[in-house]
């Protein structure tokens, strides 16, 4: 892609104990959206974060 616009292919995903999901941002790199991930999931119980890729057409 060179049309000057930033690809966020990875987000950060949070459940939380009712079993809403939302999303919590969008990422250039997995290793950065899993540190993300893994700092907010140490924060407490009845939380589920992890990481997922966009495909190629914007949708997971």
């Amino acid at each position: 892609m060179n049309d000057g616009t930033v690809v966020l292919p990875w987000l950060v995903i949070r459940q939380d104990d009712n079993g809403n999901r939302y999303r919590v941002g969008r990422y250039a790199t997995k290793a950065e959206a899993q540190k993300i991930a893994d700092r907010l999931d140490d924060r407490g119980p009845k939380r589920l974060y992890w990481v997922e890729r966009l495909n190629q057409n914007g949708g997971r």
